[in-house]
C-alpha cells in the first residue's frame, strides 16, 4: 500500500504538537482552556493558508467527542447540509465549514438556528478577515479567533522535529541552512514546507544535503538576496517608496529584484496598495489598469509577466500622486478610536424607532440634486476628513465639485 504524504502523516493530533499559536493553544490559550473546562463553543478560525486552522479544528473536534462533518461553503449543497442537521437533531454534531466567508444566504439561514440552539457546534475556517467577509449573523453566533503567521524560528524547529520523528521516511542528512531556506521559500506555510522537505529527501536519500543541492530541487529562490533575512521586505519598501518618489529608474531596479524572487502575488499586492495609497485620486484610471495587469500576469506567469509589470510600474512612477483618500480614511478611523460610535441622525436611519423623526429630504427632488440636512452623527457636525490635492486633473475636478457643493449648501443655509 502506498504511503500517505508526509504532510498528512505529521499533522498534529494534540495541542502540544501545534506549531506556534501560543495565544490559542499554549498553557493559558483560550482553546486549551475551553477544552480543559469542557466549555464548547462555535468558533471561526481565520489566518493565512497553511498555518494550522484545519489542524486545530480537528483537534477541537476530537476533544468534543461529537460526530464530525466537513462542509465546504463554496461547493457543498443545502441537501448535504440537511443530512448533517437531521443527524445533529438526534445525536448532536460538530461541523467544520471551510471557506465560511462564501456561505450562501439560504444555507446560512437554514443552519444558524441549529447553531443557536446548540444542536450543531460550528467551526468555520477562512483566510479572510471575518469582520469584513463573514456575515454578521454568523459572527454573532461564534467566537472569532485569529491565528498568527508562523515565525521562521518555529517552522525551522518543527522541520527538525519531523526529521527526528520520521527517520525511516526522511533519510537525508539536511544542513541547517537548508531548513532555513525551506522556511523562507515556503512563505512560512507548514504544509508547503513539509512537502519541500519530503521532496528533497526523495531526491537525495541517505545523502548529506547542502543548500545548493536543495535549491536544485525546490527551484524557488529564497526571499533573501543578501545575508539579511528582512531584505525581502526592505526591497518591497524601497520599491513602493521609489514609485511614490516618482523615480522611474529606481522603481524598475527594485521591480527587477522582486521579479528575481518570482513571488508574483507579493508584487501584485504591493502594487495594488501603491495604486490606491500613493497614486490615488490624482490618476484613478490606475485602479482598472492595476486589475488588468494582475489578470495578465496571472495568465502569463514568469518570465512574460515582467512585461505588463514593467509597463504599469513606469506609469505609476511617472503619474501625478495623491494620498488624500488614504489620509481621509485614516483620519475618520482615528476619530472612531478616540470618540467611539456617535448616534446616527434619526432621519437617515431606515428602521422604525420610537424617537421623534425629522423627515428625510430626498436630494434628487431639489435643485442640483443637493439639499442641506445633517448626515454626520450628532456631536460630529462640521468634521472634515477629505482634503483634496491638485496634482492631477481628475482630483482638481473633484476639488472644484467639492467647493461648489459647499457653496450651494452655504446659500441654502
Amino acid at each position: 500500500m502506498q504511503k500517505r504524504p508526509l504532510a498528512y502523516r505529521i499533522r498534529p493530533k494534540t495541542l502540544d504538537d501545534v506549531v506556534g499559536q501560543e495565544h490559542l493553544v499554549g498553557e493559558n490559550g483560550v482553546i486549551r482552556k475551553m477544552i480543559e473546562n469542557e466549555q464548547f463553543f462555535s468558533l471561526v478560525l481565520y489566518g493565512g493558508p497553511g498555518i494550522g486552522k484545519t489542524t486545530i479544528a480537528n483537534i477541537v473536534a476530537e476533544a468534543y467527542g461529537l460526530n464530525t462533518y466537513t462542509f465546504n461553503a463554496s461547493t457543498d449543497t443545502k441537501a448535504q447540509l440537511k443530512e448533517i442537521v437531521a443527524h445533529a437533531e438526534r445525536y448532536g454534531a460538530l461541523m467544520i465549514v471551510d471557506e465560511i466567508h462564501r456561505m450562501k444566504k439560504d444555507i446560512q439561514d437554514y443552519l444558524l438556528p441549529h447553531v443557536e440552539n446548540g444542536n450543531v457546534i460550528l467551526i468555520g475556517l477562512t483566510t479572510n478577515n471575518p469582520y469584513h467577509s463573514v456575515n454578521p449573523a454568523v459572527r454573532s453566533r461564534t467566537h472569532i479567533l485569529k491565528l498568527n503567521p508562523i515565525t521562521k524560528n518555529d517552522l525551522v524547529k518543527f522541520l527538525k522535529k519531523i526529521k527526528t520523528k520520521f527517520p525511516d521516511s526522511l533519510s537525508a542528512n539536511v544542513d541547517d541552512k537548508v531548513f532555513e531556506y525551506i522556511a523562507d521559500a515556503s512563505n512560512r506555510e507548514i504544509r508547503t514546507a513539509t512537502n519541500m522537505l519530503e521532496l528533497i529527501d526523495i531526491a537525495y536519500p541517505d545523502q548529506n544535503v547542502t543548500l545548493e543541492m536543495a535549491k536544485t530541487v525546490i527551484l524557488k529562490p529564497a526571499y533573501e538576496l543578501d545575508k539579511d533575512e528582512d531584505n525581502y521586505y526592505n526591497i518591497l519598501s524601497a520599491f513602493q517608496k521609489s514609485i511614490r518618489g516618482s523615480d522611474v529608474d529606481a522603481s524598475l531596479h527594485y521591480l527587477a529584484r522582486l521579479i528575481e524572487m518570482e513571488d508574483l502575488d507579493s508584487i501584485l499586492r504591493r502594487m495594488s496598495v501603491i495604486a490606491y495609497e500613493d497614486v490615488g485620486l490624482a490618476n484613478p484610471g490606475i485602479y482598472s489598469k492595476m486589475d488588468a495587469c494582475a489578470r495578465a500576469c496571472e495568465r502569463l506567469g514568469f518570465p512574460e509577466a515582467r512585461i505588463p509589470l514593467a509597463a504599469l510600474v513606469i506609469e505609476m512612477a511617472l503619474s501625478p500622486k495623491s494620498n488624500s483618500a488614504y489620509k481621509a480614511i485614516d483620519k475618520a478611523l482615528k476619530d472612531l478610536e478616540e470618540g467611539g460610535m456617535r448616534k446616527i441622525p434619526n432621519h437617515i436611519v431606515n428602521v422604525e424607532n420610537f424617537e421623534e423623526k425629522a423627515p428625510y429630504l430626498y436630494p434628487h427632488d431639489y435643485d442640483n440634486h443637493i439639499v442641506k440636512q445633517q448626515y454626520l452623527p450628532e456631536g460630529m457636525e462640521g468634521r472634515t476628513y477629505y482634503q483634496p490635492v491638485t496634482t492631477g486633473k481628475y482630483e482638481r475636478g473633484l476639488k472644484e465639485r467639492h467647493e461648489a457643493i459647499k457653496k450651494i449648501l452655504g446659500k441654502k443655509g
